[in-house]
């Protein structure tokens, strides 16, 4: 599989749970006195469909990209493992209604906590890996203009 494959098969999957989460939230809408969603039900809603677009633009930059496809491949697999662990983190703090904001103090996750040292941990590693990653392929590009 190519990065431009890899990265628009990833766009579809996503986009695909997006519109998921779309009627998810619109039963939580429906079943809800003041019609609103969980806050979380929403975001993964709104995360799924902006990050499958990101990944359109990831697949056009692979494309065009002057690296080797490997490493373009590379670099898609760790921006995409992480677009979906945040959507996944969304939709199951969605489902767990434990939080409307996932960084507070205590860090819930059901009816248990998360390490303070384990949640910055975790945030550090998806802000290198997303801005690291797109920055391989963006420069590969960037190597096609001259």
């Amino acid at each position: 599989m190519t990065s431009a494959s890899f990265t628009l098969t990833s766009a579809g999957v996503l986009f695909g749970f997006g519109l998921l989460f779309g009627a998810w939230k619109y039963a939580c809408m429906a079943r809800s006195e003041n019609a609103q969603a969980p806050v979380y039900v929403d975001i993964a809603h709104r995360a799924a469909l902006l990050y499958a677009f990101a990944c359109v633009l990831l697949a056009q930059l692979c494309s065009q990209s002057a690296w080797p496809d490997a490493v373009n491949l590379a670099a898609a697999i760790v921006l995409v493992l992480y677009f979906s662990l945040a959507v996944f983190s969304y939709a199951l703090h969605g489902a767990l209604r434990d939080t409307d904001n996932q960084l507070e103090r205590p860090h819930r996750l059901g009816k248990t906590t998360i390490a303070d040292r384990v949640m910055r941990g975790f945030m550090a590693s998806l802000i290198t890996a997303e801005i690291g990653g797109f920055l391989v392929i963006f420069s590969g590009y960037l190597a096609t203009l001259g």
